[in-house]
């Protein structure tokens, strides 16, 4: 609880200062408001607050969509390998930029069998799968043993991570585990259980959750 003392001034009006004991014609009170306004800063917002922030879209944003989330990458073969065979995604194209020295790589949760063969069809397609994962490499950063990317969650944290949902949780923390996959969090562990967390080569999180098992996990 916020503790004032308020005191006279010249002017004839009160300000709140911090005083110790035994001061002389004070008049101490608690400040109830400041207290309230203290405990909000510490939880979310209300339903009602979240209803007032969120807002029609234009008629125009109908058909977006969230296409990508770009990840730089030290050692592209690295990650491409951790992307294809540990968590099972296809490499859906690559695109070069020699002139700036730089390539991406988009994967997601497609079959081969339809990508096209035409470089254009390709890229038109690729562009509008939903959920990729863009992974940038600037050329020559493998090389450089002082590199590594801040994945967010160290201070200043920012980013946090991406979500995979999958069948079985434990399953497949199984076979992360025979593949020397390296864990921030297993699904037996911390307060929150059936959920883990792992680390791809660059240090990013990657949250693997089951559906079904989050329905009962976020009941009150």
């Amino acid at each position: 609880m916020l503790l004032y003392i308020f005191r006279a001034t010249p002017e004839g009006s009160t300000e709140g200062v911090c005083a110790p004991k035994g001061g002389t014609r004070v008049c101490v009170c608690v400040l109830l408001i400041s207290v309230i306004r203290a405990m909000e800063g510490k939880r979310g917002l209300s339903d009602e607050a979240v209803s007032a922030a969120c807002k029609e879209g234009d008629p125009i944003t109908k058909d977006y969509m969230m296409q990508q989330t770009m990840l730089r990458v030290k050692d592209p073969a690295k990650s491409l390998n951790f992307y294809t065979r540990i968590l099972g995604m296809t490499l859906l194209q690559k695109i070069d930029f020699p002139s700036m020295r730089f390539t991406l790589y988009f994967l997601g949760y497609e079959e081969k069998s339809d990508i096209p063969a035409d470089i254009k069809e390709r890229t038109a397609w690729t562009f509008s799968r939903r959920a990729t994962i863009e992974l940038t490499h600037n050329w020559g950063s493998e090389l450089d043993e002082s590199l590594s990317y801040h994945n967010g969650n160290n201070e200043p944290r920012g980013f946090g991570h991406i979500g995979i949902a999958v069948p079985d949780v434990y399953a497949s923390c199984k076979l992360f585990e025979e593949q020397k996959v390296t864990f921030v969090k297993k699904p037996d562990s911390g307060k929150m259980k059936d959920l883990a967390f792992i680390q791809d080569p660059d240090g990013y999180w990657i949250e693997i959750l089951s559906p079904n098992k989050m329905v009962s996990l976020m009941s009150p």
